[in-house]
């Protein structure tokens, strides 16, 4: 394998979004595979103005890091909702449930995480409905 990867995370990407009815309000590039990633784990999201994920996850082994590229909104993190805006660097570590609701203006963030020795095809998340309630 080459020691390095170059991939356009909204060239060569594939937006998932789609898939499960959640575009045009979420855009989510899950880069792992393009990037042949062997132990960590990139996604690009978009939320636009006012879009909640209708679903909170956690990992059961993996923290994450999120970074907000631009706009602003609301990340829950287990039963603390907190603030975030352009730049913010949020780390949830594993066992915490999470997820993002965009501000009026957006929200456009990228998420990273280690893989912790599990396979490529793998996966730990455990994904709640209606997680946020209302």
């Amino acid at each position: 394998m080459a020691a390095y990867t170059v991939a356009n995370l909204k060239g060569d990407v594939e937006d998932q979004a789609p898939q499960f009815g959640l575009s045009p309000d979420l855009e989510g590039r899950f880069a792992r595979q393009t990037l042949a990633c062997e132990s960590t784990g990139l996604s690009y999201q978009r939320l636009t103005g006012g879009f909640r994920l209708p679903f909170g996850h956690k990992h059961a082994k993996q923290e994450e890091i999120y970074v907000v590229l631009s706009g602003s909104g609301r990340v829950k993190v287990e039963d603390e909702v907190i603030d975030v805006k352009q730049h913010d660097a949020i780390r949830v570590s594993a066992g915490a449930m999470r997820g993002f609701e965009a501000g009026d203006d957006g929200l456009e963030l990228v998420a990273f995480g280690a893989r912790c020795g599990m396979g490529p095809d793998e996966n730990d998340t455990d994904m709640q409905p209606g997680w946020w309630g209302d």
